[in-house]
Formats: C-alpha cells, structure tokens, sequence
C-alpha cells in the first residue's frame, strides 16, 4: 500500500466539487457533492444519538438496497430539530441533485453539519447544489472536504492505493471533526470513497470493523452528535474480480487499508479538537479482552481532567487510573503500571518517584503518550484525544454568533 498525495477522488470513476452558498458566512464553502460516474455498492453508519438530523434517517431508507452514486453535504446548519420541514428540506436536496445527474433520489445521500434547530435556506443550498453539480471535476476533491468544515482549523484528506489481484485498487476520503465529538458510530461527516469491486456484505462488514478501531475510539468533548455518519461508496471499476469472501486475503488487504485510511482521519480529528495544542494516545494493554481495553482506552481519553493535565503539563498521573476506573471494566487496580511516554509513573497502583521536569518534556510532545498495563491478559487497544484548553470554552460559548 502507498500513499498518494490525493482526495476523495483518487478512485477511478468519482468527481467532486465544494462551492460556497452563503449558508453561513461569506467566503466560504459550505455546500459539497461527490458523484460516481457509476452505480455504487454503499453502506453507512450513523450516530447512536436519540436525536436525530433527518439526513441521518433518510440516509438509512436510501441505503437499505444497498446502493447509491452520490453525496451531497454542506456546513453552517446541522438541519437537525427542525421538525416536518428538515424532512422536506432533506428530499428536496436528494431530488434536485437526483434530477441534475440523471439519477434516482434514493441514491443520492445527504450529510449535514453545523448549528441544530435552525432551517435550512434553501433557495442558497439549492443554488450551491446546482453549481456543486455544474463544476464537477476529478480536482474537486479537496474543495468538498473544505465545504464541509465547521470550526475545523484544516480539511482532512486521505488517499491510498493497494494492489489486490494484481490490480491497483484506490480508496480516498475526506472527514470533517473538531468539536462535538464522541463518535458512538463513527464521526461528525466521513465519506469514503473506492473503486475496488466488493459485495455489499463485506462492504457493510469492512465498514464497521474499521469505525470501531477508528473513530469509535477517539473524543474529543464527550458529546455525541445528532448528525455523526460515514458513507461508503465502491464503484468497481478497479477491474477486480468482486470481494465476496469476508474471510480472504483480498478482503483482509483492503481491511488493513481501510483501517489506515480511517485511523489517520480519526487522528487528524482528535488533533483538531477545538481549541486543541495536542494530540493524546491512549494505550491500553495486557487486559483480558479487546473490549475492556478499548472502554478503558476511550474512558481515559474523554476525561476532562486528564486532557486538562496535559494542557497543564501537570503529570498528575492519579486523573489517569480514576479514569479508567470509572470505565465499568472490571479489573484489578493494585496490578496496574501507568507510563507517560517514556516514564514510569506509577506500578502496582503506587506511585513512583520521577523527574517533573521529565514528565512535562513527555506532555509536550505532539502526540503526548499514555500506557496503562493492566497485567490481566494479552489483549490491547488504542485511543486517541485532545488536550483541554481556554480556546474550548472561548469557541464554544459563542458557537452560534
């Protein structure tokens, strides 16, 4: 596998364009649209929120055959809490871009992003849909992942190319993340996008294995959203023959490509965390199960004390082990070793003696490392956070002016 300096659109087969309509601020893009020059196999996930956007309900009955060809996004007005009229504000985007590239609205998808309970404007989302379409472009790749910021500080792009029987097979993607973030499903807007030839079972398989080792595992705010969803769409047109066993080579090479090119959207989230100076990994290891690893992981990364630590460069190691032992995971507190970066802080739950001025060195770094050894089996997993600073409550306080 490789990396290549590309977007949404590296597979063969899929144009894009990001234009600005005004839904919020001026110069800026907030209306996308992704577009396969062929029928897709799609498959989707969405947020475990009770309350809902109607993109994200809509967006479920479209891809309950499994197909789709399009994605139309925009940022600055989530359309969520907006009763009877975000439904009807949702089907109109999906028929208007459904009339504009001559296909069914069932298979067009839609992603909103931005503030909740307001009503779309629709005259500016349908005039951005319409030039969206107009200028659509093999290059329109990174100006979609821009249309969809929102307090992000940078776009977030990826794109690979893998080999898979002998042909070069492309996955790009594009997600947007700084704040609101506690995926139960995946993150705030994710779309992926390839050209690998695959069933719709072991796309929707491959889809969520990668969400949970991604953004299932990263926090940001402890908040979850009402408009969280990945959309996946896979054209074929690679040429190779269809992945139909969810338990062959073929499949695990593209899993492990997919989980690269997810993980290191999900970093690049956690990194931008609103108001965000760094980066946290989280190491959970030698516990008796992945799931009580990766609920440890998750617990330590989401706690507002720990990250404000860090902010602090304060090696208050203790903030640590009380995080992990509100997790709910089951397991003993007088076995576990605590490391930051290279120092051992605490082993067997006891503290250590250690250099201050070592452990601020360790809590500086970009990504700051946290271990925790359980010393309960062989299992290990990985979360990603952000620090906790002034700027969040500064951007967050007047989020709507």
């Amino acid at each position: 596998m490789k990396i290549i300096a590309d977007s949404v659109t590296a597979p063969h087969g899929f144009l894009a364009q990001g234009v600005e309509a005004v839904i919020k601020k001026e110069n800026k893009k907030d209306v996308g649209v992704i577009y396969s020059l062929e029928p897709c196999i799609a498959s989707g996930l969405f947020t475990t929120n009770r309350v809902r956007a109607a993109c994200v309900d809509i967006d479920r009955q479209h891809l309950e055959d499994g197909a789709a060809q399009a994605i139309v996004a925009n940022s600055g007005n989530a359309n969520a809490c907006t009763g009877q009229q975000g439904w009807d504000d949702t089907l109109a985007m999906a028929r208007l871009a459904g009339e504009l590239l001559n296909i069914s609205p069932q298979d067009v998808l839609i992603g909103s992003t931005g503030v909740i309970g307001v009503n779309m404007p629709m005259e500016r989302i349908k005039r951005g849909i319409c030039e969206a379409v107009a200028g659509l472009s093999r290059d329109g790749g990174h100006n979609v992942a821009e249309a969809i910021m929102t307090t992000d500080l940078v776009s977030k792009e990826i794109a690979v190319e893998l080999e898979i029987q002998g042909k070069p097979v492309r996955i790009g993607a594009i997600a947007k993340g700084s704040g609101m973030i506690h995926p139960n499903m995946a993150t705030m807007l994710c779309f992926v996008t390839t050209d690998a030839a695959i069933s719709r079972e072991c796309l929707d398989k491959m889809l969520k294995t990668s969400t949970e080792r991604s953004f299932n595992m990263i926090s940001v705010d402890r908040d979850t959203s009402t408009n969280d969803m990945i959309l996946m769409l896979a054209n074929g047109l690679a040429g190779n023959r269809r992945i139909i066993d969810c338990h062959g080579d073929d499949y695990r090479i593209m899993q492990a490509a997919l989980d690269y090119v997810n993980i290191s959207l999900a970093k690049m989230i956690a990194r931008d965390g609103e108001g965000a100076t760094r980066l946290i990994e989280v190491e959970v290891v030698n516990a008796d199960t992945y799931e009580n690893a990766r609920i440890i992981a998750r617990s330590i990364t989401a706690s507002n004390l720990t990250k404000a630590a860090v902010f602090g460069e304060d090696a208050n190691w203790g903030r640590i082990l009380a995080a992990a032992g509100y997790s709910g995971v089951d397991f003993d507190p007088n076995r576990v070793d605590i490391y930051l970066g290279a120092e051992k802080m605490a082993e067997n739950v006891a503290g250590l003696p250690f250099d201050e001025e070592r452990a601020r060195e360790e809590l500086r770094k970009d990504p700051v490392a946290i271990k925790v050894d359980l010393h309960a089996g062989k299992c290990q997993a990985t979360a990603w956070g952000c620090d906790l600073t002034y700027d969040y409550v500064r951007i967050n306080a007047a989020y709507r002016t």
